[in-house]
């Protein structure tokens, strides 16, 4: 069982730039991809990036350019680096990690709210 906690989230201007952190409960090494995901209200939700063990990277074309996804092995965390932000980048974030495990497993955070203000 892989836990999650996802901080940094808060009420950012539009244009402005946040953090988001996952830590995870045990090592990156062993999850086979990390993501971002969030869900807007009314809206099901969506994968805003993902980094799988090998460094494979991969964003939604709505946050290309300014979301930057990254993790640090050492200190078993993902982080999600948002810039110019837009009102509707507003939502609920999670953080996901997926492992390969007799099958796949799939641990979500509980989430954490960005709002973006104009």
């Amino acid at each position: 069982q892989v836990q999650l906690v996802e901080s940094g989230g808060g009420l950012v201007q539009a244009g402005g730039s946040v953090r988001l952190s996952c830590a995870a409960s045990e090592s990156i090494f062993s999850i086979n991809v990390m993501g971002w995901y969030r869900q807007a209200p009314g809206k099901q939700r969506e994968l805003v990036a993902m980094i799988n063990s090998g460094g494979t990277i991969g964003y939604a074309d709505s946050v290309k350019g300014r979301f930057t996804i990254s993790r640090d092995n050492a200190k078993n965390m993902v982080y999600l680096q948002m810039s110019s932000l837009k009102p509707e980048d507003t939502g609920v974030y999670y953080c996901k990690a997926r492992l390969l495990r007799l099958g796949w497993s799939d641990y979500w955070g509980q989430g954490i709210q960005v709002t973006v203000s104009t």
